[in-house]
């Protein structure tokens, strides 16, 4: 009973927050663009699986990917999973599964991040099949594996996220001025589609879960900040992964025009 009362009320807030967005469409069709919606009905019972589909994602989320990071940043942080001593001093190197399991779920979560899928998809027709959506979503994934990771290792070792931050735009800046201009506006969306529904909720888990179990970190200033790594990574990987292609296509034509001589 506690379990469908919780649905009950996950669905009201949902609908309360989804409420805005279909007043502001439906005021702009009736008194701007003043004409009928098309396939009014179809939209419609759209909005209502959307409105189910959210409230039980939500509802997942809280019953489950929430207490999965926490857990298991529990568990690769207890100091008998790890062989250390009590009392024993701390080292970075002793949390290499730590930093293993977050590239992981990184990845996993990344893969199965609906934005993403929908931007790759939207891309792979715009460019003309061009630019596979399969590789763009393994290129993004892939950052936010390596992102992902290296925050963890940044809440084990305690240093400043600042640092980390900007070394990484510094990155992305130079990549700017060496990548072709067409996949630029892609790779910087391609950092904030990664910070949606799938991999906030469990990498933020993640980070508040190791803030809370290793000696001397405290949850507001460690805990936070690892959903930053996931946004800067992933244009890292995808202006590399445009570079490398490119250089690639470069070398297969000075190839063929060898051959051919």
């Amino acid at each position: 009973m506690a379990f469908l009362t919780d649905i009950a009320v996950t669905i009201a807030a949902t609908a309360f927050n989804v409420l805005p967005i279909v007043a502001i469409l439906f005021v702009f069709q009736a008194l701007v663009i003043r004409k009928r919606p098309p396939h009014l009905k179809r939209m419609v019972i759209g909005f209502v699986y959307v409105l189910i589909g959210l409230s039980l994602f939500l509802v997942g989320l809280e019953k489950a990917l929430f207490p999965i990071g926490r857990t298991m940043a529990q568990q690769l942080t207890d100091p008998g999973f790890l062989g250390i001593v009590p009392g024993a001093v701390v080292q970075w190197q002793d949390y290499l599964w730590v930093y293993a399991f977050a590239a992981a779920i990184g990845f996993a979560t990344t893969i199965a991040e609906p934005s993403l899928i929908a931007v790759a998809i939207k891309a792979q027709e715009v460019s003309g099949g061009t630019m596979k959506a399969f590789e763009l979503r393994i290129a993004v994934a892939i950052g936010v594996a390596f992102g992902v990771s290296v925050g963890t290792y940044r809440i084990v070792s305690g240093t400043p996220l600042p640092l980390y931050i900007m070394a990484g735009y510094v990155v992305v800046v130079i990549q700017t001025f060496l990548a072709t201009k067409t996949i630029i506006p892609l790779a910087y969306d391609s950092g904030g589609v990664t910070t949606s529904t799938v991999t906030v909720p469990v990498v933020a888990a993640l980070g508040l879960g190791l803030a809370s179990t290793i000696p001397g970190r405290n949850p507001l200033i460690d805990g936070f900040g690892l959903i930053a790594f996931a946004s800067v990574f992933p244009i890292v990987s995808v202006l590399g992964y445009d570079m490398v292609s490119t250089w690639l296509r470069r070398f297969d034509k000075t190839d063929s025009k060898e051959d051919k001589q």
